[in-house]
């Protein structure tokens, strides 16, 4: 799982920019937002330094506290 969707929304930012930030399409990031499909950590890494947060706010720790 990932948080994708709530970075994107907290920074008002849409799918479409970063598909195009990415040099991915739209239907590809879209699927990362939805979670049904995971980018890889190549990705990730990407996705955090365009948004500009730290890697691990994207990712949902599957941690119990």
């Amino acid at each position: 799982m990932n948080r994708i969707k709530e970075v994107l929304e907290e920074k008002g930012i849409k799918q479409t920019w970063l598909a195009d930030k990415l040099g991915k399409s739209y239907n590809m990031v879209n699927a990362y937002v939805q979670n049904r499909q995971q980018p890889r950590l190549e990705v990730f890494t990407e996705i955090a330094k365009i948004l500009d947060v730290d890697i691990k706010e994207l990712i949902v720790s599957t941690k119990q506290e």
